[in-house]
């Protein structure tokens, strides 16, 4: 069995979560256009009526776009041995606020998704300050 670092962990259960956020959307344009019609439409040529399922494309695009940079710098601070208990709390922050992110973006709810989205951003700096800092 392997250990991994907390970091490593956190940022597993995070590409993991990210990974799985295109389900919902899918999953609202099968029940809307019927499954022959949605498979018919690789591209989502037809947007799916459901506001709430638009804003998840959004969200889940963001999450990815973000797992690039929190990816990046979780590996740094494993390979420098930069990891200390900060960036243990920052990973695991990242991915709660990253989870809160997705639901209040899909909820429709900006002025708690930016303040959100701002802390998870912090968390991933937290990393940044640990390796050059």
């Amino acid at each position: 069995m392997h250990t991994l670092s907390t970091e490593l962990y956190w940022l597993v259960i995070t590409a993991v979560f990210t990974s799985m956020l295109w389900a919902p959307h899918i999953l609202q344009r099968i029940m809307e256009m019927k499954p022959y019609a949605a498979f018919r439409d690789p591209k989502h040529d037809a947007p799916t009526k459901a506001p709430w399922a638009q804003r998840a494309v959004k969200a889940h695009t963001n999450a990815v776009e973000n797992l690039v940079v929190f990816a990046a710098l979780v590996l740094v601070v494993e390979i420098s041995g930069a990891a200390n208990g900060m960036t243990a709390m920052a990973v695991m922050a990242y991915f709660w606020l990253r989870v809160a992110h997705y639901v209040i973006y899909i909820a429709a709810v900006p002025w708690l998704r930016t303040p959100v989205y701002v802390l998870s951003w912090g968390c991933a700096m937290v990393l940044a300050y640990a390796v050059v800092g």
